[in-house]
């Protein structure tokens, strides 16, 4: 009988862990795919300008994240910091690091708005045929402005998701798509979106690609105003001195973000280099591979809230000095990943073909995403046990592995591949989603051990 007491304390435990996780998770994975909803409203509203215009977005959409994520994964370096301060009692500690991370954010957003806007007339340079690049340098001069905003809004996400705060996080979210899927219809068609609702006509422009740009920037800058509300009801008024400027505390955000930050340019990079090698291939190749990689990135929005809520629980676990509580944490953090990427994988075995019909209704186009949408179901499980663990080794302060790992097994082992097949072996964009998957599986495989390992014996606090 008493043998038997560690064991029901022991699930009980988890069960209080899983809980708590699930409970952070589930808001953090929402307004995850939120966010993503921006880009599928975005894709799916320009889908019906034709091949070169979504091709346009695709590639457009990857040029502007990939730069951006750079100085999004900086900010992110709040994460450890913030969580192991809260974990601690420190609360004080903690909304300094706000403060200090929105400054860290302004000063990185305005030369990555600037690049961001100048990189797509690299795009004939590469390969891309001339319409296609066209359209990717006009959706990305709407969507550049957007890059300080979103950097704002890490910040805020960041803390607010160590303080619990989470229904801020959703709501806000659910608002701002509002307004994007508004700004799109309004933006992009712009009359004839007033007579198809039975309104007269007033002479509003469509846009175009343009305009969807503009939209997602709009609902950005209306995101970060509403989080900016919801920190203030939290707490009150900021006393000066958490407001002041501290540049130690910002050098110590971007020891641990900057790695972070070039993690999250690896990952994302190459998704985005796959797109403009797709685009070498043909605009219905790209325009199939942006209706794929959103698709993927919806399921995978569930992993990153996971991996979020991970990332937080192990922090406050660590911070109290409970570092069996923080490797609980992460493998409960993995199983759930685990399992719901598993049924995200079933959905898209077997409905390909509707689901990328939600997108575009170019029968060419679908054609070219349905086998790609079939290979993300292949890689649904690395892709959601990788974003957990580098989550988890995110909370415990870790970012550095998670950097080397992208790095080596992205550009490694996944592009190799990607383009021996797609090219070498003539597979086209399916077989550059193999070589994707193959890297995938590779990282995830290697931040999984890193933090078992790590986890097996004491932590320190960052």
């Amino acid at each position: 009988m008493s043998a038997s007491l560690p064991d029901a304390a022991a699930t009980g435990g988890r069960r209080r862990e899983l809980r708590a996780l699930w409970r952070l998770a589930l808001p953090l994975a929402a307004g995850h795919a939120g966010n993503q909803m921006m880009s599928f409203v975005d894709t799916a509203m320009v889908g019906r300008l034709g091949a070169e215009a979504l091709a346009g977005v695709a590639i457009g959409n990857g040029i502007f994240f990939t730069l951006t994520i750079l100085g999004f994964g900086c900010v992110l370096g709040m994460d450890p910091l913030v969580s192991q301060a809260l974990g601690a009692g420190e609360d004080e500690r903690a909304r300094r690091l706000l403060g200090q991370g929105l400054r860290v954010a302004v000063m990185l957003g305005l030369p990555l708005a600037v690049l961001s806007a100048i990189a797509p007339y690299a795009l004939p340079f590469a390969g891309v045929d001339a319409a296609t690049a066209h359209e990717a340098q006009r959706f990305v001069l709407g969507r550049a402005p957007s890059a300080i905003p979103f950097l704002l809004f890490a910040a805020q996400r960041s803390y607010l998701q160590a303080r619990g705060a989470t229904r801020a996080i959703l709501l806000g979210t659910v608002l701002s798509n509002g307004i994007n899927f508004i700004g799109n219809a309004l933006l992009i068609y712009g009359d004839q979106t007033l007579v198809r609702l039975g309104l007269p006509a007033c002479g509003l422009p469509a846009l175009g690609v343009i305009g969807s740009g503009i939209s997602s920037t709009v609902a950005l800058v209306f995101l970060v105003a509403f989080l900016g509300f919801a920190i203030r009801a939290l707490h009150g008024p900021t006393e000066r001195g958490v407001r002041r400027s501290d540049p130690a505390l910002q050098a110590r955000i971007l020891s641990f973000g900057f790695p972070l930050g070039l993690q999250f340019l690896a990952e994302v990079g190459v998704f985005a280099l796959a797109g403009v090698l797709a685009g070498r291939m043909s605009a219905r190749a790209a325009a199939g591979h942006q209706v794929a990689i959103t698709l993927a990135s919806l399921s995978f929005c569930v992993s990153l809230g996971i991996g979020a809520a991970t990332s937080v629980r192990v922090g406050l676990h660590i911070g109290q000095g409970d570092t069996p509580g923080a490797r609980r944490s992460g493998q409960l953090g993995l199983v759930s990943a685990a399992a719901f990427m598993s049924c995200s994988a079933l959905v898209f075995l077997l409905l390909p073909g509707a689901l990328a019909r939600l997108l575009t209704d170019d029968s060419g186009v679908i054609a070219a995403a349905v086998p790609l949408v079939m290979i993300a179901a292949v890689f649904q499980i690395s892709d959601g046990t990788q974003a957990v663990a580098a989550g988890a080794l995110r909370g415990a302060g870790d970012t550095r592995v998670s950097l080397i790992a992208n790095v080596i097994c992205h550009y490694g082992i996944g592009l190799p591949i990607a383009i021996g097949l797609g090219f070498g072996a003539g597979m086209g964009a399916p077989g550059l989603w193999w070589g994707l998957t193959a890297g995938l599986t590779a990282v995830a495989i290697g931040l999984t051990a890193r933090f078992l390992r790590l986890s097996s014996r004491a932590i320190r606090r960052a």
